[in-house]
């Protein structure tokens, strides 16, 4: 039995068991072999499709490559899109306009030459120089954080992917994003920007706040402090995708300004800087929690009084 693809020929349908038995349907080339690129390369390659060439410059890039797609040639840039039908340019986010300009101005893109980028912050209008020269745009952003081990691979299993395409290119966007094992999440070009902000608010900075709880933790004198965080930020995270704001607890979404305050006394002494930090979130927290419906305004404005005259 036959199906088909979005790539061009129909494909000869083989069971789980059996990938090799997969014709190796696309070329494709990996620019930028950082934490991102070799991870979809070898997604794409489980699926059937053939790296064939990736570049990198860094020692830790090189690494990467040998082991997420051993035995793929590290070549230049032009010589990578020289070599695939489907290439993925995975480079930070300054980096990539600068990147498309030149390889479309060297002549180094093909008509007909699918070429991904995986920037969050970025939609197709970034590819309009490759697009003029004759290449199809797509925009395809996991939504996941990245080792740049074999670990990537099976976070890849259901990750949400943001899609930005042309209209006429959609099916062959969320082709890829499925045999990669994401989900597509269609974007569209204007609300890219916004999109990419609330995953970095998110992600990033999801980061640095566990990473200070776990300081001040082992300034009271805890040795694991991710053991005793760990079950508490797991549910704080599960109740707060599931609920939002109704998920807020603790001292501030209660109105319990004394609390706060001696939350304050303590961090000016130990650490001034997530002192800074605690202030901020505490702010936000108190007006997310007025705008909810949980704090009257007079409990918040006590809070706020507390923060600014701590704060002088």
């Amino acid at each position: 039995m036959s199906t088909s693809n979005p790539f061009g020929a129909p494909e000869q349908s083989a069971g789980p068991s059996d990938p090799g038995a997969r014709p190796a349907r696309l070329a494709v080339g990996v620019v930028g072999t950082g934490r991102v690129g070799p991870a979809l390369g070898a997604a794409l390659q489980l699926a059937g499709h053939r790296v064939v060439a990736a570049s990198g410059v860094s020692a830790s890039s090189r690494r990467r490559a040998e082991a997420l797609l051993p035995g793929v040639r590290l070549v230049t840039p032009q010589q990578v899109l020289a070599a695939a039908d489907l290439v993925l340019l995975t480079v930070p986010d300054d980096a990539l306009a600068d990147l498309v300009r030149g390889l479309a101005t060297t002549g180094a893109v093909r008509p007909g030459q699918i070429v991904v980028h995986t920037s969050g912050a970025h939609g197709v209008a970034i590819l309009d120089p490759a697009t003029r020269a004759g290449a199809l745009p797509l925009a395809l952003h996991p939504a996941m954080t990245f080792t740049g081990t074999s670990v990537d691979l099976a976070r890849l299993a259901g990750c949400p992917f943001g899609v930005t395409a042309p209209q006429e290119l959609r099916p062959v966007a969320e082709a890829l994003v499925v045999e990669m094992g994401g989900e597509p999440e269609w974007v569209p070009e204007e609300v890219r920007p916004v999109y990419h902000t609330a995953l970095a608010h998110g992600a990033n900075h999801l980061v640095t706040l566990v990473a200070q709880a776990m300081e001040l933790l082992r300034d009271a004198g805890v040795a694991e402090p991710g053991r005793l965080l760990g079950p508490l930020l797991g549910a704080a995270l599960d109740n707060s995708l599931r609920s939002g704001d109704a998920a807020l607890t603790g001292p501030v979404a209660r109105g319990d300004a004394g609390t706060l305050r001696r939350h304050l006394e303590q961090l000016r002494t130990v650490s001034p800087d997530i002192d800074q930090a605690y202030r901020a979130m505490a702010r936000a927290t108190a007006q997310r929690a007025v705008r909810g419906g949980s704090l009257k305004e007079e409990s918040a404005a006590a809070l706020l009084d507390v923060l600014n005259e701590e704060s002088n």
